[in-house]
């Protein structure tokens, strides 16, 4: 019994091992079938980059060149309306920034409690930029380099 189950596991793995070896050789050409392909789309895909770049045109017809213009044309476009989405989602991240910083500038002129309403200050303003020029100052407006005490002593 022992001999037989001996027999049968030697012969089972002979098939194994040639099922295996006929399997490696077509999952060998099919790969080599593939890198073949691949490299040939390879090729194309680089003929035609240099294409869209500009070089090599000479040997193109008419209609391959009028295409690559329609292609190089999509191709702009594609990037304007990104471009455009970007800007567009800038400027609503700005808008929310600016609610933000509105809102905080609200709180710290309640915190602080010297709310004055713009126009206030600026009458204020205008008032005290406006005095009559003939009234006396106690501003000094000479220009003095040197120490302090020299100053006084004048």
């Amino acid at each position: 019994m022992q001999g037989t189950i001996e027999r049968y596991q030697k012969h089972a793995k002979g098939n194994q091992t040639s099922n295996k070896s006929s399997s490696n050789e077509q999952n060998m050409q099919h790969l080599k079938q593939k890198a073949t392909s691949m490299m040939k789309q390879l090729e194309l895909l680089e003929v035609s980059k240099r294409k869209l770049l500009g070089e090599g045109l000479g040997s193109c017809t008419l209609a391959e060149l009028q295409e690559i213009e329609h292609q190089l044309e999509k191709s702009v476009n594609n990037v304007r309306a990104r471009k455009s989405q970007v800007f567009k989602e800038q400027i609503e991240q700005l808008r929310e920034k600016e609610k933000l910083l509105k809102a905080e500038t609200a709180r710290l002129v309640e915190k602080c409690g010297s709310f004055q309403p713009r126009k206030t200050l600026d009458v204020r303003r205008q008032n005290t930029t406006y005095t009559d020029s003939s009234t006396s100052s106690d501003v000094e407006t000479e220009l003095f380099i040197g120490l302090p005490e020299s100053r006084a002593r004048r």
